[in-house]
């Protein structure tokens, strides 16, 4: 019997065999269907412009060298994966650290605490925790009223919405990440996305993707010219045709992520597990986070994870916060107040939930969380 982790890949027939039609076309690398995905993103999202990339980090990196210099100050989540901060760092800006909410997102009211005392901050690079976007009313009020830049990382929140508003329309922000890594909504074996309403900001990060490197109309087939230092962040038309096929699938990947979310909900109802936040059917569900007090009970975090992970159920943690890690502590940080981050990390943990997640396995799932947490 297989280990049931906290999150997987759905692969199909359909996937397996528009990866072979692109494997026997002409083009392997960027070519016709990296453009065909980033317009099958942009109708699904609703935004201008994408530019697809090689990882989710490397659509932070780009955007981070178009829109900051070094020195800025960046106001940033410690609950996220290291990309998120690390992208600010690769240009010689500065992550600062704010404190969350109980939702496990950025606390917005604090961020505005920050641009109040200080403003010479630049940006805010929020990130979609778990699948729910962030209020998309105190954003624009942020970004009209302090001038401040904001980017949405959203590669938990791909099929999210806020009152209406989609994720990565970028409506009220700069410019939005999405990430197609194997674990997140749909996968192009690695992958990202930047999404944007930007033409100038859309024109940048191509030239950026692809080594610096513009061709001019009315010169020679062969003559190219490189302007700017730029990278090999490309997608592949291997990658990407997998992303169609699994962009097609979205609505459905989406709706069972929801009921699963439900039932977890259901079956915790009346216990001390308690979700990350009540069921909501705009989130996207990347992640299913649940809390428990560790401190007031008989068994550790640890305990639990080693315990299940005898029974072949792999749990995870999202996320060791950021600025705890020895690298952020040997550039200061690590005495920031996140009493609510803090609590968070003592009590979160993440239970299975993907689309290849059968009914039957996360019942067992269930019962077996139940019966070490309250033997």
């Amino acid at each position: 019997m297989s280990n049931i982790t906290y999150g997987r890949q759905f692969i199909d027939d359909d996937d397996i065999d528009a990866v072979v039609e692109t494997l026997r076309s002409e083009f392997l690398t960027t070519g016709p269907k990296v453009a065909e995905f980033e317009r099958a993103v942009c109708e699904f999202t609703g935004s201008a412009y994408a530019v697809a990339t090689s990882s989710a980090t490397t659509a932070l990196h780009l955007l981070s060298l178009i829109l900051l210099e070094k020195n800025d100050i960046v106001l940033t989540t410690p609950n996220s994966f290291l990309a998120t901060s690390n992208s600010i760092l690769y240009v010689g800006a500065k992550p600062r650290f704010v404190d969350i909410c109980e939702d496990g997102n950025i606390d917005l009211d604090l961020c505005e605490e920050e641009l109040r005392q200080d403003p010479s901050i630049k940006a805010i690079y929020a990130v979609g925790f778990s699948g729910k976007m962030l209020d998309q009313t105190k954003l624009e009020h942020l970004r009209s009223a302090y001038g401040v830049t904001i980017i949405e990382d959203l590669a938990h929140a791909l099929g999210a919405t806020w009152q209406g508003i989609k994720s990565a329309s970028s409506q009220h922000s700069h410019a939005s990440v999405l990430s197609f890594h194997p674990v997140k909504h749909i996968t192009t074996f690695e992958g990202g996305m930047i999404t944007t309403n930007n033409e100038d900001l859309y024109k940048k990060a191509l030239l950026l993707r692809s080594h610096g490197v513009q061709r001019r109309p009315n010169t020679s087939p062969w003559y190219y010219e490189m302007v700017t230092l730029g990278y090999n962040y490309r997608l592949s038309d291997v990658a990407a045709s997998l992303g169609i096929s699994q962009l097609r699938k979205l609505p459905h990947f989406l709706e069972y992520r929801r009921l699963l979310a439900r039932r977890y909900d259901e079956a915790f109802a009346k216990t001390s597990i308690k979700p990350l936040y009540p069921y909501d059917e705009n989130s996207a569900y990347h992640l299913y986070v649940v809390r428990f007090d560790f401190a007031s009970s008989k068994i550790s975090k640890e305990e639990l994870f080693v315990r299940l992970s005898k029974m072949g159920i792999v749990l995870q943690l999202h996320y060791i916060p950021i600025n705890s890690q020895p690298y952020y502590k040997s550039l200061g940080y690590g005495n920031e107040r996140t009493p609510q981050m803090d609590r968070y990390f003592s009590e979160a943990f993440t239970l299975p939930l993907h689309p290849s997640l059968s009914l039957e396995d996360q019942e067992r799932v269930i019962k077996a969380v139940m019966g070490i947490l309250f033997a």
